[in-house]
């Protein structure tokens, strides 16, 4: 593979993995390699980020795909071009016990350098080598596993060790326990991200960024977030609403003449013989509406309505008016949640407080939801409102009260679903996604940049 064929290759890949790089933005790339001395790997990697990479929570992903298509070693390296795999799965000989007290010394030192010069990505390339070797095996699966490599040289078993050392050293023990789990997930990441260089050398380096890189925040699922994730997507929910009220102005602004005033325009062209040269507009006559979001709040749709209702919140200027309801088998208002000013962790907390409030029986129905909405909140929903429904419209069966959210829908100015679920889980088992969609328009919301798109179509 040509040096050309590996940079197309690596920002398809980016592109792939959510990172928005436009062919002028590659070419940028290709002139600051221009500029770079190609012998310092890092210093290649800055040049990249500092060309291709727009935003800070881009860059983990970016690192991850960098490190795959230009990585540290080819093989083990020259350093390890020695090392034999272990004899089996029970090998516990003294070669392990020797790995192991390296690792530890490794561990204990401030700088992850162990007593004989080995650092700790050193030691993550042996792992790999020499216990993380899987020959023989079917087609279609890799030669190498970080999972049996971490199995057996077992880095969980050393914390008790490490952080005893790190008492000795003065630490407390909540401070110890830290810098161990730390210094212990520190060699996880590198002896999973040397199995990926070596999986890649085997099926190329396409398919294990496909396989493995974790798309960006903004294009991770609600529903496949793990609780870090869903730290960092609450982090970027104002962010992305300012660039939102940015790009809703500079739109607004574009299009601020209103229609053509022909009377004017005809009148003006007299001075010019007949020729219409300047032409006149009326004033466009400001028009915002009401929203009124439905949300349900049962499992693990709760992050995806959190995140909605906290982008509508952030970008309530852009409407006369919000109201927000959640609701499991009941229906419970939640507008003043979202005081202006209001601060994020405070607003969580608040709606976590209202979730229980909004069941009755603890299990999803959005027949008896809708129902109660439509009696306990006639006048929520009216001929200035936009109705937005989020959720996945699995209903466990229940009626689905077709009736009451065409009524809604009929009363409303615009009708709006928003589905976290993919469109092929649409219809399957209790989903009623299908047929709630023959009446209100369902569109797929699966992440931030979705969310994003949506919100901005709306205003």
């Amino acid at each position: 593979m040509s040096l050309l064929d590996t940079h197309i290759g690596f920002v398809e890949a980016l592109r792939s993995a959510g990172l928005s790089v436009s062919l002028a933005e590659g070419l940028d790339a290709i002139s600051a390699l221009e500029k770079v001395h190609w012998h310092d790997r890092e210093t290649v990697r800055a040049a990249y980020a500092a060309t291709l990479v727009k935003r800070q929570p881009q860059r983990v992903t970016f690192d991850a795909v960098f490190d795959i298509w230009f990585p540290r070693l080819v093989g083990s390296g020259v350093a390890g071009d020695g090392l034999e795999p272990a004899s089996g799965p029970q090998d516990t000989g003294p070669d392990l016990e020797r790995f192991r007290e390296a690792l530890a010394d490794a561990l204990a030192s401030g700088d992850g350098q162990a007593q004989d010069g080995r650092t700790l990505q050193d030691l993550a390339v042996e792992a790999v080598a020499r216990f993380g070797a899987m020959p023989g095996r079917g087609p279609g699966l890799s030669s190498w596993s970080a999972y049996t490599s971490l199995q057996r040289v077992s880095p969980g078993e050393l914390l008790d060790r490490l952080v005893q050392g790190l008492l000795g050293e003065g630490l407390d023990d909540e401070q110890a326990q830290r810098v161990a789990g730390r210094r212990i997930g520190e060699f996880t990441r590198l002896v999973e991200g040397d199995a990926r260089r070596r999986i890649a050398e085997e099926k190329g380096p396409a398919h294990v960024a496909d396989v493995t890189v974790r798309p960006t925040i903004d294009r991770l699922d609600f529903t496949a977030a793990r609780r870090s994730d869903l730290e960092e997507m609450r982090r970027e929910i104002y962010p992305l609403a300012r660039r939102l009220a940015a790009r809703l102005t500079k739109e607004q602004h574009a299009r601020r003449r209103g229609p053509l005033d022909v009377r004017r325009t005809v009148r003006a062209s007299i001075a010019t013989g007949g020729v219409p040269l300047t032409t006149h507009h009326r004033p466009k006559r400001p028009h915002r509406t009401d929203l009124v979001v439905l949300c349900d709040v049962s499992g693990s749709v709760a992050n995806f309505a959190q995140f909605t209702l906290m982008l509508v919140f952030a970008l309530r200027e852009a409407f006369s008016g919000v109201r927000a309801f959640t609701f499991v088998d009941d229906v419970v208002e939640v507008s003043d949640s979202f005081r202006p000013g209001a601060d994020v962790v405070e607003v969580m907390d608040s709606l976590a407080g209202r979730i229980s409030q909004a069941a009755l029986w603890g299990r999803t129905n959005y027949g008896r939801a809708l129902t109660r909405f439509a009696e306990e909140h006639p006048d929520a929903v009216g001929p200035r409102s936009s109705l937005l429904v989020l959720g996945d419209g699995r209903s466990n069966y229940s009626d689905l009260a077709l009736p009451v959210l065409g009524e809604l829908a009929g009363r409303a100015r615009h009708a709006w679903w928003l589905n976290p679920e993919h469109p092929r889980h649409w219809g399957t088992g209790d989903s009623a996604a299908d047929r709630y969609g023959e009446i209100v328009a369902m569109v797929e919301c699966r992440n931030l940049a979705q969310l994003g798109e949506f919100v901005h179509g709306i205003v």
